[in-house]
């Protein structure tokens, strides 16, 4: 409830500031020639004040810390900040199974290429490549 009240008052004094900067440069025709020799002083005012808002607000916006009180009289400690540990692990080594080169009609030759190939015909040796012409499987 505290925060709302803060920032409705915030919200005023900001609104107020500048208008209070609009409102001569919009009068008319009497204020006409004071514009053209004072128009960076209302410029500045308006800048003031939306600063002064701004600064204002950050600070009304500021979280505030309560200590927890339990019914034993202690007062919880407030927290303490510890950076985190940052642990490096040595990348482990993959091994990947790497066929060599088998001799067709075998059965790793079978196996590599129906692995490899999602359209291997075992019937004919063959696969359907992305250009649609089928070719035959080589295991190099």
């Amino acid at each position: 409830m505290n925060r709302i009240v803060k920032t409705a008052a915030v919200s005023a004094l900001v609104a107020v500031t500048a208008l209070t900067a609009a409102i001569p440069a919009n009068a008319g025709e009497r204020w006409r020639h004071r514009d053209r020799v004072n128009g960076g002083d209302v410029v500045a005012a308006g800048v003031l004040g939306l600063a002064a808002g701004a600064l204002i607000a950050g600070s009304a916006n500021r979280p505030v810390y309560r200590e927890r009180y339990y019914d034993d009289g202690y007062y919880a400690p407030r927290p303490v900040y510890q950076r985190p540990v940052r642990v490096y692990e040595q990348p482990r080594p993959v091994y990947v199974e790497r066929y060599s080169s088998f001799e067709p009609w075998t059965r790793d030759w079978y196996r590599y290429c129906s692995d490899r190939y999602r359209s291997f015909d075992p019937d004919t040796g063959t696969f359907v490549g992305y250009d649609g012409v089928r070719r035959f499987c080589e295991a190099n």
